[in-house]
């Protein structure tokens, strides 16, 4: 596996030192040329903040975006992994308290909105810790 995660994408806006740039997630198999008669296929459209202080790029620039590949797990880790560990951990604590398992469930799932909104409110943290930088394309 690589150490470094590239993404090819265009920038939208420059506000300052921050750089908007569009990128396309495709999924694993839109490389496949039986991509459109499958229909499992898809692409989305992400906008990325970089932070960029040297001032040597331009709207409508094809570039490239570059992260490691440790923030990727790191990302996935806090958006996917400790949610799960957390709805099981609350039915489990909830089934040895002898709740009905509608309300182990149900607690542990309710559980994910304050987790969620504190990921979010904790946003300007993240974005120091996952940092991405900009490359140009020949």
């Amino acid at each position: 596996m690589s150490e470094n995660i590239h993404h090819n994408g265009i920038i939208e806006k420059i506000d300052g030192t921050t750089v908007y740039v569009r990128i396309i997630q495709r999924s694993a198999c839109s490389g496949c040329h039986a991509r459109n008669m499958c229909g499992v296929s898809e692409s989305k459209e992400k906008i990325i903040e970089v932070q960029d202080y040297s001032g040597k790029f331009h709207l409508n620039e094809e570039v490239q975006i570059c992260g490691t590949t440790s923030l990727g797990m790191q990302a996935v880790l806090l958006a996917f992994v400790l949610p799960l560990i957390l709805v099981f951990a609350t039915i489990a604590i909830g089934t040895s308290m002898q709740w009905k398992e509608t309300t182990s469930g149900l607690t542990g799932l309710f559980l994910l909105v304050p987790y969620y909104c504190l990921l979010y409110l904790s946003r300007d943290l993240l974005k120091k810790k996952f940092v991405f930088t900009l490359k140009k394309l020949n």
